[in-house]
């Protein structure tokens, strides 16, 4: 069985204080750039340097418990994260009140709906002063108006100087917050630069991708 190369020859640099976008159709190694600076990865060549403590948004609520409650598994995820229980019980009420769960807080987790846990997974990690935070495809939680309170608070997050890394098939969304843009095809780094130069060369790919694929269905026909 030949072997999958999810990352080729990539080299990146993320600059401390800064928003960095990271774009590419499905399958470009997105998500595993993200997971390799996670420490989910271990590279099976090359290096990975992280300075600073890293909360990831890779994957809302995992880790977290069904059986317990919304509440219980707030302090245990924080924790998990490298808080201690005194300082995450001291940004409970703050949590609590992003996430809109109410008294649901006290309900046990397998009562949620998925958007219900995402909304209380991006609490909690928005909410514990990350140094470094990656991002991949988060924002499209629950209803316009919480998916806008998200967005304010990537905002706030980019004037207060904490290193981010966005993945996001939100284009715009990229082209707001982002600093610079690395995008990715096929494992490979294509372009890293300024916003609107990465998610024009993507447009460019991606519209000679359907072009391709047109030409060649109407060939089989």
């Amino acid at each position: 069985r030949r072997a999958f190369t999810a990352l080729d020859g990539v080299s990146l640099e993320v600059r401390r204080g800064e928003c960095f976008g990271v774009i590419g159709r499905n399958g470009s190694g997105k998500s595993t750039t993200l997971g390799l600076m996670a420490g989910v990865y271990r590279p099976t060549s090359g290096a990975v340097r992280v300075a600073g403590r890293v909360s990831p948004l890779l994957e809302l609520g995992a880790g977290f418990h069904p059986d317990l409650s919304g509440e219980e598994n707030l302090l245990l995820n924080g924790v998990l994260l490298g808080l201690t229980r005194l300082q995450v019980l001291a940004k409970r009420d703050a949590i609590v009140d992003f996430s809109e769960l109410g008294e649901f807080i006290r309900r046990p987790l397998r009562t949620y709906s998925s958007g219900m846990v995402a909304r209380l997974g991006f609490s909690v990690v928005v909410h514990l002063d990350p140094e470094i935070l990656l991002i991949d495809e988060v924002l499209a939680v629950g209803d316009e108006a919480f998916q806008a309170k998200c967005m304010r608070k990537m905002e706030s997050f980019r004037s207060s100087g904490t290193t981010m890394v966005f993945v996001s098939h939100n284009l715009a969304a990229v082209e707001s917050i982002c600093d610079r843009v690395a995008l990715l095809e096929g494992g490979r780094l294509v372009t890293a630069g300024p916003p609107k130069e990465a998610v024009a060369a993507y447009l460019t790919l991606r519209n000679e991708s359907s072009r391709v694929g047109s030409g060649a269905r109407r060939q089989g026909a």
